[in-house]
């Protein structure tokens, strides 16, 4: 058997055995002989075919579909970890990811972030600068510092490494550093390509800068790696970090970016 949908037919089978019945309007009832939902339940609340339900718990050869387990989600009322979870497991994207995952960033981290000394801030979805703290305002000079238009767009990484005018003298060893982002950025979004959101920003840079272009036609992939960082600052000359990027637990999607000084 499959090991992969072994996993999910018991991940689907422990779930539903330790939800309580009249929690999903079901009567408890004393002749249940196990506890939890039954499986004909399960399938009444997701509307697909018991049958069906039944050979995908015993993890046999059926195929099942990103709406199917999105009802499935939804009828075993499933927490976020959960969901992405099932999701993984099953080898399918999850359609309601961008509206479930959208870019906030939690009041404990943001509070977090403005403790530090460090220069940090963090990266959404399609690598906005979500949130960041004095010590990057100070080192993204020029960019970060700037009061933003009211409905401006959020700060964008990408946007500012490939068509910020200062980038290529900022940043040290700019082609290098360019190519490994898009590489990055790839690796990142490669289960999200099809979201309206990405493609338009893909689409900006690919119109807006060759080389973003030449180097998202290459497909390069690689995984976002700490190292060393160099900039060019205006005030501060050349500055080397050591880079650490974090992401919560309950919020993968957000990248919390640190830059350490290099000894």
């Amino acid at each position: 058997m499959d090991p992969r949908r072994k996993e999910l037919g018991e991940f689907l089978r422990a779930i539903r055995q330790r939800e309580a019945p009249e929690a999903f309007g079901f009567p408890a009832g004393a002749r249940r002989r196990t506890r939890g939902l039954r499986r004909e339940e399960v399938a009444q609340l997701a509307g697909i075919s018991p049958t069906w339900y039944t050979w995908l718990e015993q993890g046999r050869e059926v195929s099942v579909s990103a709406d199917t387990l999105d009802r499935l989600a939804e009828a075993l009322k499933l927490s976020r970890s959960e969901r992405n979870y099932l999701f993984d497991i099953a080898g399918r994207r999850d359609p309601r990811g961008s509206t479930q995952d959208a870019d906030s960033v939690p009041d404990t981290l943001l509070a977090a972030l403005m403790q530090i000394d460090l220069p940090a801030y963090v990266l959404g979805r399609t690598w906005d600068v979500l949130a960041w703290n004095r010590a990057a305002a100070d080192l993204f000079h020029g960019w970060l510092n700037l009061a933003a238009p009211e409905g401006a767009p959020k700060p964008n990484l990408l946007r500012f490494v490939f068509q910020h005018p200062e980038a290529r003298r900022f940043v040290v060893d700019w082609e290098a550093r360019a190519r490994r982002l898009v590489a990055e950025f790839r690796a990142d979004c490669r289960s999200r390509l099809q979201e309206p959101a990405l493609q338009r920003l893909v689409a900006e840079l690919s119109q807006a800068s060759p080389e973003f272009d030449r180097y998202w036609r290459q497909h390069d992939v690689l995984e976002r790696q700490g190292g060393e960082r160099a900039f060019h600052h205006p005030t501060h000359g050349r500055i080397r970090y050591r880079q650490m990027t974090l992401q919560p637990v309950d919020q993968e999607h957000l990248k919390l970016v640190l830059l350490m000084p290099a000894e």
